[in-house]
């Protein structure tokens, strides 16, 4: 390419060139030297050595010139395209002529070309650079000896050597260093590695050169799969890890052909669990893909936790070590390098019991993955620091009854004494102060929070009433004692059915006194109902100017109502004078919105009492805690905040999730909440100190519910990929999980009384009731379709309507684990809200769509 240099200009193709008259006598010179040689001045046949022409020293600045194949006229040569010249250019320099090669070529040692001088059979000699520089520098120098002339057979060889100098991507590297890009030098080194010095890609290697991803974990597969049924559940469980970190080794050590093969080949098999992590992980296939991917990340800077009974873990060594050579050795060294491995005993962990390993066979269950996964923490602890002796602490927890207030107890013990004279009990029965003893009563091996740790305002006349009417509503319940020989519990379900939402409606809760349900709209605003159809009373008739009617409207938002929540009340007493009664009914309701605030509202006057500012984002959840006074909220700033209604900013901030903070409750005797996030782990705070004291995880979707159980000791999570998970607080382990609902996302969870029995609701349009106990036998797992006619669904025999839907949409079949006690289908209501009432009434709602 010519020089772009100002003033100088390229040749034109039709012209002829001629030289400078120093460059004539230098060539006349020669001549003499060989007189049977033409004169080598102006002709118009340029010679036959690809040996180049220098520039006129005295003319200026002067053209470049490219040399031509032998016997091409002058007159005819074109410019030639970089790409095609097939010589060194020339370049003038001060103070004098100098040969400067456009390509890289070997250096001496100072740092100048070597110069290759060819002399073809009967021409011209032409004078190195050397020699020129002298003659025109001293005229009466001595001519230079005339070199040997090489062999005609040198001339392809050395041009085809220049070639490949020129081609090799050594130069424009050092070019990169030089100048300071080093992130474009790295890509081209680690590309280069892969082609040929002429850019060719290299051809695919062998598989003995190649790390054996692929055929490693295609053996360990099929290992697997016929091996003894008493260990598969949980050697299945060592395939996700190896898949992705094979994966994602395969992209970083550039086979992006085998890496998509291999993705594709695998993905299916773990769908069902690890559908998101599959998603986020398939459009990788370049390194930068791996750095710049959120989940990789996570994988390649954290451990995955596995945990294996002793017999398995052996086996599985014993077979990676013989299949050494087939790719045993690089499955077993993805294990080393990202993995952390802990076996446990069978005797030592009834997970691992012959007994819980066939049931597991029998209920086509995968073992449960609580102590697996990224990032790879110890189970249940909250500690995700570096320090060693910290890691895998369980700080003590205070699970049991918060202690009731002395005056609060004696007043209540006096209500229910003076009840029980008016209206004695009949046979059989317990009196209620007898009843209220047993509600009380302290387990001898719990340890509960006292009350100077958990500030609370002196009782009411209203906590009073609150108290003896839950005193009666515990005697006169219908008790749920879960399962009785293979049979669940005859429980009830009323749902509640909005129509005309148009799938407006975000959130729905019903009052504890069961006279109120409130639901948030997308509106931007809040509607209360009667559950009875009849028109809400008011509470101060003299300053309600609005007409009678059925429902209220609240606005005041100013972005779409998220959660809506009633604070802890009681049906009203019917035996009591009016004189003597107290209002027990719900007078307040919180909501959060879209617009950064919590709202709450007096349903006294139907007016906003106070707006409670702290969050940055969207506020996702918000719930009362179990006395009233405190609640808790959760939004998409990660973090989750306790406040007081008499204080109008946040009282505790529980920061550490990695994403939005989806969902929130309060443990039952107020010392604990939780938060729950789409980053698929539940932390348990407490609210004394603000830090975290369990964490879990196992989690495949973003989790969309969260309810404790009243006796505290059990927290019952669910995700949107259908499943709920049972865990054990005091050891931060996982009980088990239980599988029935479809895909959507299960948004409401509600326990018994008892604390025996589970009830759900979601987007699939179903109630579904749990046995939290277990099942009795494992073969009662089955498959059906998701949601129905509106068909209970018992646990003991499905309908036969139902297993023959289910096998003409084998897409649309879930696996529902024996847990469960029975279902009840909906038609095409998805349920936003179930709740057990104190007398083990199931309520739910749901908006119809159409």
């Amino acid at each position: 390419m010519p020089s772009r240099k100002k003033g100088r200009k390229p040749p034109k193709g039709d012209e002829d060139y001629h030289p400078s008259e120093a460059a004539r006598k230098s060539a006349a010179a020669a001549a003499k030297r060989s007189p049977g040689n033409q004169p080598s001045g102006p002709s118009t046949e340029t010679p036959r050595t690809p040996t180049a022409r220098k520039a006129p020293e005295a003319a200026g600045p002067s053209s470049v010139q490219r040399t031509t194949p032998a016997k091409r006229p002058a007159r005819a040569r074109k410019s030639v395209p970089a790409e095609e010249a097939t010589s060194a250019e020339v370049v003038p320099e001060t103070p004098g002529p100098s040969l400067v090669l456009r390509f890289p070529v070997s250096l001496g040692k100072s740092g100048h070309p070597r110069k290759t001088t060819t002399t073809p059979k009967g021409g011209n000699v032409e004078p190195s650079d050397k020699t020129e520089g002298r003659r025109e520098s001293d005229p009466n120098a001595l001519p230079a000896p005339v070199e040997e002339p090489a062999a005609p057979a040198q001339v392809p060889h050395t041009l085809e050597t220049l070639l490949e100098q020129a081609s090799r991507p050594d130069a424009v590297i050092d070019y990169l260093a030089k100048k300071g890009y080093s992130r474009t030098e790295a890509m081209l080194r680690m590309e280069s590695a892969n082609q040929e010095i002429d850019g060719r890609p290299l051809p695919p290697l062998g598989e003995d050169a190649r790390p054996k991803f692929r055929k490693g974990f295609d053996l360990l597969k099929a290992w697997v799969e016929e091996n003894l049924d008493l260990y598969k559940p949980e050697l299945r469980r060592v395939l996700w890890p190896l898949f992705v970190y094979s994966f994602l080794n395969m992209v970083t050590a550039f086979y992006p052909q085998d890496a998509k093969q291999f993705f594709d080949a695998n993905k299916n098999m773990f769908l069902p669990e690890h559908t998101d992590d599959v998603r986020k992980l398939e459009p990788i296939s370049l390194p930068e893909h791996v750095q710049a991917n959120d989940t990789a990340k996570l994988y390649r800077t954290n451990k995955y936790r596995i945990v294996l009974s002793n017999p398995a873990y052996t086996n599985l060594l014993q077979f990676l070590e013989s299949k050494e050579k087939e790719g045993g050795s690089v499955m077993n060294a993805i294990l080393s390098s990202y993995c952390t491995i802990k076996t446990m005993d069978r005797a030592a962990d009834d997970r691992f019991s012959f007994a819980a390993m066939l049931g597991q066979i029998g209920a086509g269950q995968s073992f449960p993955s609580e102590d697996e996964g990224i990032p790879g923490h110890h189970a249940g602890s909250a500690y995700t620091g570096d320090n060693p002796a910290m890691a895998g602490t369980l700080p003590r927890l205070r699970l049991g009854k918060l202690p009731m207030e002395q005056n609060l107890e004696e007043d209540v013990r006096a209500e229910l004494a003076a009840e029980d004279a008016r209206d004695p009990p009949g046979p059989g029965r317990n009196t209620l102060v007898q009843e209220f003893e047993q509600m009380i009563k302290k387990e001898e091996d719990e340890e509960a929070p006292t009350r100077a740790d958990i500030p609370f305002p002196e009782s009411t006349a209203r906590d009073v009433a609150i108290e003896c009417m839950k005193v009666r509503e515990n005697r006169d319940r219908f008790r749920i004692q879960g399962r009785t020989g293979g049979v669940g519990p005859a429980v009830s379900v009323c749902m509640f059915t909005f129509h005309n939402t148009f799938d407006s409606i975000n959130c729905l809760d019903f009052s504890d006194d069961n006279k109120l349900v409130a639901a948030g709209f997308a509106g931007s605003y809040i509607r209360v109902w009667s559950l009875d159809g009849k028109n809400i009373e008011a509470a101060f008739p003299d300053l309600d100017d609005l007409p009678p009617a059925n429902s209220r409207r609240l606005i005041g938002h100013s972005a779409p109502v998220y959660a809506v929540a009633f604070p802890p009340c009681a049906t009203k007493f019917e035996n009591v004078s009016s004189e003597d009664s107290v209002p027990t009914n719900a007078r307040l309701l919180l909501s959060s919105s879209g617009d950064k605030t919590i709202r709450l509202w007096s349903l006294d006057t139907w007016q906003c009492l106070v707006v409670y500012k702290g969050h940055d984002r969207p506020v996702w959840d918000v719930r009362w805690g179990p006395f009233g006074h405190y609640f808790v909220s959760g939004g998409s700033d990660r973090t989750g905040r306790l406040w007081l209604t008499s204080h109008i900013r946040q009282q505790r901030i529980f920061a550490g999730h990695d994403q939005d903070v989806d969902c929130v409750c309060f443990h039952p005797n107020s010392a604990y909440v939780f938060t729950a996030s789409s980053d698929k782990t539940v932390r348990m705070w407490a609210i004394t100190t603000g830090n975290a004291v369990r964490m879990f995880s196992g989690h495949t979707g973003n989790v969309t519910a969260m309810e404790c159980s009243r006796d505290g000791k059990i927290l019952a999570s669910a995700d949107d990929a259908g499943s709920i998970f049972l865990w054990d607080l005091a050891p931060g382990r996982l009980l088990k999980r239980m599988r029935g609902h479809g895909n959507g996302g299960i948004w409401s969870l509600s326990w018994s009384v008892e604390s025996t029995v589970l009830v759900s609701g979601g987007a699939d349009g179903t109630v579904r009731v749990w046995d939290v106990s277990g099942p009795q036998d494992a073969s009662q797992g089955r498959v059906v379709g998701e949601g129905g006619a509106g068909t209970k669904i018992d646990g003991g025999n499905a309908p036969a309507s139902a297993t023959a839907s289910s096998k003409k949409k084998k897409g649309k079949d879930v696996v529902v684990t024996p847990d469960q006690i029975s279902a009840f289908p909906t038609k095409k209501s998805p349920v936003y809200k179930v709740k057990f009432t104190n007398m083990n009434l199931i309520i739910a709602g749901g908006a119809y769509l159409p």
